[in-house]
């Protein structure tokens, strides 16, 4: 089969077209059974095949998206020098409803860095909770860095998450003062100890710095929590920042 694909599209190109793979008896992947296709699809995200990591994110993006509607997902198994390895699982975590509100808030700024943090948290939940977890952290850093740009405000760069998020959080209207009711006041505090949970998960057990190498895996349930506090912490942030005042678009 290699030789003719070689023969027919390389030198002579002469199939017709990029669908003569769906017709291929050989790979007959129209009629193959789950594995064959799952694997078919790994392949195509594997580093020898495709490098480019930003490539490999939104075909693993689309790829997720049509394949959770059956229950499977593919998800990190390995990493070789850097880059991933991708096996089909059956999705323990319904990963798409927890971030399908999220991929709503990518839509709406049009941006590509905020889909592939959210397609990171979604694949790697069981198969690598360390990456969900520190993905979690940047998509809160993220959806406040954007409304804070939208709204005018200055960063210095230094901030950390609970700074960013007590600074959203006045920008859109959410401060806490002597007039705010007594269960508002307890319900924005409540945002406060998320986000410093979220931040010290991070710290903990997520990517995006250096562990101790004693540090053991973190559960696939504790990644699952940190993904849905962070989903809906960075939700209802833009969702506010959104219908508060009319502001300006632009990408994150």
């Amino acid at each position: 089969m290699l030789a003719d694909v070689t023969l027919h599209r390389e030198h002579f190109s002469d199939w017709g077209g990029e669908d003569w793979v769906y017709d291929d008896s050989r790979l007959d992947l129209l009629r193959c059974n789950d594995e064959v296709l799952l694997r078919f699809l790994c392949e195509m995200i594997h580093p020898v095949v495709r490098p480019d990591e930003a490539e490999v994110d939104k075909l693993l993006e689309l790829f997720n998206l049509n394949l959770r509607a059956d229950g499977y997902q593919l998800a990190v198994k390995a990493t070789i020098s850097g880059k991933r390895i991708f096996a089909g699982i059956k999705a323990i975590h319904p990963a798409g409803a927890i971030t399908v509100n999220a991929r709503r808030v990518a839509d709406s700024l049009a941006s590509d860095h905020v889909a592939a943090q959210i397609t990171r948290m979604e694949s790697s939940i069981d198969s690598d909770p360390s990456l969900a977890i520190g993905s979690a952290k940047e998509f809160v850093e993220s959806i406040c860095k954007g409304t804070l740009r939208e709204r005018d405000v200055a960063l210095t760069g230094g901030e950390d998450l609970p700074k960013l998020v007590r600074m959203t959080r006045e920008a859109v209207g959410l401060s806490i003062d002597r007039s705010t009711d007594e269960t508002l006041k307890r319900t924005l505090s409540a945002l406060a100890t998320i986000t410093q949970g979220l931040a010290e998960l991070r710290g903990q057990l997520g990517t995006g710095h250096g562990a101790d190498p004693a540090v053991p895996r973190p559960p696939s349930e504790v990644a699952g929590l940190a993904v849905r506090m962070a989903t809906a912490l960075g939700i209802f942030l833009y969702e506010r920042h959104r219908n508060s005042a009319p502001v300006s678009t632009g990408e994150i």
